[in-house]
């Protein structure tokens, strides 16, 4: 993974805008859903680092994720956005893909 660059992270968003998108995303201890489809309408990234990221679903649904620090567009063209602790630990996962994620 690398660090998140804004206007890069806001392409690769942008790419999944207007498409039926799988999610994946948790929050440490307090969060989890896999596999959430959802038609995605706007998404947005916010912040000077760590990065917020916003999703509209359906046009009438937000998603919003706080802390994201890293980014990767994997081999199967999935986005996984991350945010990581002081110390390595993830506190944050957004990953979206075309395909349902492993279960």
């Amino acid at each position: 993974m690398e660090l998140i660059e804004k206007k890069r992270a806001e392409e690769l968003l942008n790419a999944f805008v207007g498409s039926d998108v799988y999610l994946h995303s948790e929050a440490t201890s307090y969060l989890f859903v896999r596999n959430f489809k959802v038609r995605l309408t706007a998404a947005f990234i916010a912040g000077e680092g760590p990065y917020r990221a916003a999703l509209r679903f359906d046009g009438h649904g937000w998603l919003r994720i706080e802390g994201l620090t890293h980014m990767e567009l994997d081999e199967q063209g999935r986005l996984l956005l991350e945010g990581f602790d002081d110390r390595g630990r993830m506190d944050v996962a957004l990953h979206l893909g075309r395909e349902p994620f492993p279960e």
